[in-house]
């Protein structure tokens, strides 16, 4: 009996220490002298004023006032908007390897109306994750099929999904096949060039899909009706392709569609279309710079230059980080892209005021202008670059969020162990 019990009170004392921090009760009013405002548009405002009150930015520059004592002076530290995480599975996947906690991927192929807003969990132990490294805002998406059904934009401090919707069912996601693709063989132990045999198949759904929703007369048809905003612009087409082939064939055939702004989610694909996706004024959503060359003759930085060769070509280009596991490192990749091509305002911007704009969440986040929400961060240093991302405070719509979690416990009790 006392081994029972007392496994029981270690049990309830991890549970109690694992808990996630309750969301903060009300916005704040506060002044902050001498800050390094990150706008997020490109603009740096050194040693300036920063406001906030109500939940929203009411100064954000150079401001002769009298000052009441009742400011922090943050000496040159740094403020930027939230980092937002697009097109993850956060809050949906807590641990990858128990399928019970996974709640990202619908059986079936077509699930248009899938809604990955209402499975949204506040309570995971990957949030607080984000938000020790700047990520405050995030686009919940949902996975599988050839149509995965509709994300949504929420931030990061919420009791429950309600309270964390920013923006409810923005797009619709579609993964785009590709007729070939490599595939790893395990006779040989390499990569094989693989056809796939159901392309066609495949793609005669997703276009039969688009193409029902378009028509009129399916009043009760869940899956109709939740395409049917793509026509109309209340929802946004998100297509999920890493193939060249793939890329211009889905644009093309949703253009066609009457869809005039889709929203491309891809890797190095893109660099292979560059054109294309200029002429076809595409937005871009890279999907991790971390990683190594698809071609055996591509170059070694393909994927950290890619950025930079969008933006140069004028297409509005966004980044974020495949999975959730590891994606509070969102900054640190847009950090890389800074040596191949971009300054670090640009590749800031590529997940902050960009990213809002493709999300279409740019007129109350993603910038810290007066009057937009005051959902933003204060670090010692460069939050691009891991030596400089200290993160001393974070605020979403004023309201001051908890950053000492178990992550933090966690740190400090091991690092005694080392210092005895």
């Amino acid at each position: 009996m006392k081994k029972v019990i007392t496994t029981t009170l270690m049990m309830c004392s991890m549970a109690a220490s694992a808990l996630t921090p309750a969301p903060a009760a009300k916005p704040v009013d506060q002044v902050f002298i001498n800050a390094n405002i990150h706008v997020g548009n490109g603009e740096v405002l050194e040693n300036a004023q920063f406001a906030i009150s109500d939940g929203k930015i009411s100064r954000a520059g150079y401001y002769r006032m009298a000052l009441d004592g009742s400011e922090i002076d943050l000496k040159g530290q740094h403020i930027y908007p939230g980092f937002i995480l697009a097109s993850t599975n956060l809050g949906l996947t807590e641990v990858d390897s128990v399928k019970a906690t996974i709640d990202a991927t619908e059986t079936g192929q077509l699930n248009p109306n899938v809604r990955a807003l209402i499975a949204y969990n506040t309570d995971s132990e990957r949030i607080p994750t984000m938000r020790f490294n700047g990520i405050l805002l995030a686009q919940t998406t949902p996975s599988g099929g050839l149509v995965s059904g509709t994300s949504s934009v929420v931030q990061l401090d919420a009791w429950n999904w309600e309270d964390a919707v920013v923006k409810a069912d923005d797009g619709l996601h579609i993964n785009w096949p590709a007729e070939w693709s490599k595939r790893f063989d395990f006779s040989t132990f390499t990569m094989q060039l693989k056809k796939d045999d159901k392309y066609t198949e495949k793609t005669d759904q997703i276009k039969a899909l688009l193409a029902d929703a378009r028509s009129t007369g399916h009043d009760n048809n869940v899956k109709l009706n939740a395409v049917k905003p793509v026509f109309s612009g209340q929802k946004k087409v998100f297509i999920h392709t890493n193939n060249p082939k793939s890329i211009i064939e889905a644009i093309s055939h949703i253009k066609s569609m009457g869809i005039d702004d889709p929203v491309l989610v891809t890797g190095q694909a893109a660099g292979s279309v560059i054109e294309f996706l200029q002429e076809q004024q595409i937005s871009v959503i890279i999907n991790g710079t971390h990683a190594l060359p698809q071609l055996s003759d591509d170059s070694i930085d393909e994927r950290y230059s890619l950025p930079a060769r969008l933006l140069q070509a004028g297409i509005q280009t966004a980044l974020t980080y495949p999975g959730s596991m590891s994606s509070r490192n969102l900054a640190f990749a847009a950090g890389s892209t800074v040596a191949y091509g971009l300054s670090t305002e640009q590749a800031l911007q590529m997940i902050t005021g960009t990213a809002a704009q493709i999300l279409g969440i740019d007129d109350q986040y993603g910038t810290l202008e007066v009057g937009k929400s005051a959902t933003f961060f204060i670090s010692q240093g460069d939050a691009l670059d891991m030596r400089g991302n200290v993160v001393e405070q974070a605020y979403i719509d004023g309201r001051p969020v908890e950053l000492h979690t178990r992550q933090q416990e966690l740190y400090e009790r091991y690092k005694e162990k080392y210092d005895q």
